[in-house]
């Protein structure tokens, strides 16, 4: 049913209402900036209870933004801290921890998929300067040298002056667009479950790296009963991926302590498997005519370092502020200087981070014992070089590089 704002020509019609883009819109709107969100899914069925066991690391810049934007309140109560980080090679001798200083705070939160979503939705449902538009198919893209538009399969016509692709990996308005794109394939899942096991993980998160892929211990809060829980991202060959999944329980736990070892005492059960494709893909640009990418519409990367999501925040950030810039000097939001300024501050930075996650994936991957040897080798020095180490933690908080402001404290 059509309702007056859906006749309105807003600020910015953001295409897709995930996590990335409802963060977008949040943000815009908290610096008086309208939008239309269009979202082809039911929020109903995006928060029900079961419908995805993934959960994810939100790093310190990103917990700001979330403050920010005004869902942290609602949103701390979920989350669990990680302390530190242990890098091993297939669990021999020579790890690596990253543990900041006490006054340096977390190397991030992990939230479950299911309250990140919540929070967003519950706020942008509140927001007078978000127009919602769910389980809303798109028919036609407009784009224009005087604004943009999208026609919807019900016959609603909602304008915008920037278009913003926010529909993730297999973006139809950057693919529209004719925008070109890098990609590969890793032939890799990723099998996600959630555990419960008999040892506390004390905040820990472990990277443990096997020739076939990483293997990701993350941690959760004790769920209602004390039981300690962690979340489980395991990387497999495609070939292997769906013989993981069909596993019976017995045999999957037998497996999962083969390689845990006894970092988290006994497996006692294991919720729901999924498995995902894994690819990385990257865009050659991130902007046309009144048009910007935002999230995994412009890049998406392997999740060992687990900065898929906060990559698109960072995006969502840089675009506000922007737009924001601009707008007090008169600027239209599809203006193309802000556009060309956006481009510049955010392609450079995403291709850097999606290139070392990468290269990290591939040296792991390498066989045998001269390359495990090799790679313990650089473990250990890094282990014993604190510059090093502040670096890599700066880079798990999102808190290195020309920061937005929404991203700071």
């Amino acid at each position: 049913m059509s309702n007056p704002t859906d006749n309105e020509t807003r600020d910015l019609l953001i295409l897709g209402g995930g996590l990335v883009g409802m963060t977008l819109a949040l943000a815009a709107a908290k610096q008086g900036l309208t939008s239309h969100v269009i979202d082809r899914a039911d929020p109903a069925e995006l928060t029900a209870e079961g419908f995805d066991d993934r959960a994810t690391a939100i790093s310190t810049a990103s917990w700001h933004l979330f403050t920010n934007i005004g869902i942290a309140d609602s949103l701390e109560k979920f989350a669990c801290d990680i302390a530190s980080i242990a890098v091993t090679d297939q669990n021999r001798p020579g790890r690596l921890d990253f543990t900041p200083d006490a006054d340096e705070g977390t190397l991030g939160r992990m939230f479950p998929n299911r309250r990140l979503r919540l929070a967003l939705f519950e706020a942008a449902a509140k927001e007078p300067l978000i127009n919602w538009a769910s389980n809303a198919e798109i028919t036609v893209r407009q784009r224009g040298e005087f604004g943009v538009a999208a026609v919807l399969k019900d016959g609603r016509i909602l304008k915008g002056r920037l278009m913003i692709g926010a529909e993730g990996r297999g973006s139809p308005t950057r693919d529209e667009a004719g925008i070109t794109i890098a990609k590969w394939d890793y032939k890799h899942r990723a099998v996600i479950s959630g555990l419960t096991h008999s040892k506390p993980h004390n905040n820990v998160a472990w990277e443990i790296f096997y020739p076939a892929g990483p293997f990701a211990l993350l941690p959760m809060n004790n769920d209602a009963s004390g039981s300690h829980r962690s979340s489980l991202v395991w990387t497999v060959s495609e070939e292997d991926g769906k013989a993981v999944t069909k596993l019976g329980d017995r045999a999957f736990l037998a497996e999962l302590q083969k390689r845990m070892g006894d970092i988290l005492g006994e497996v006692t059960s294991v919720g729901a498997r999924s498995s995902w494709p894994l690819g990385f893909h990257h865009t050659v640009k991130i902007t046309g005519e009144r048009l910007a990418l935002i999230g995994d519409s412009a890049h998406g990367i392997h999740p060992i370092a687990g900065q898929g999501l906060n990559l698109g925040l960072r995006d969502a950030a840089a675009l506000v502020e922007v737009i924001t810039d601009g707008a007090r000097i008169g600027l239209d939001p599809g203006d193309h200087q802000l556009l060309k300024r956006y481009e510049n501050w955010r392609g450079l930075d995403s291709f850097m981070v999606a290139l070392a996650t990468d290269g990290l994936t591939r040296i792991f991957g390498v066989p045998g014992k001269t390359a495990s040897a090799v790679r313990r080798l650089g473990m250990t020095a890094v282990q014993s070089t604190p510059m090093l180490k502040s670096f890599f933690m700066d880079e798990a908080r999102g808190v290195s590089g020309n920061l937005p402001e929404l991203l700071k404290a």
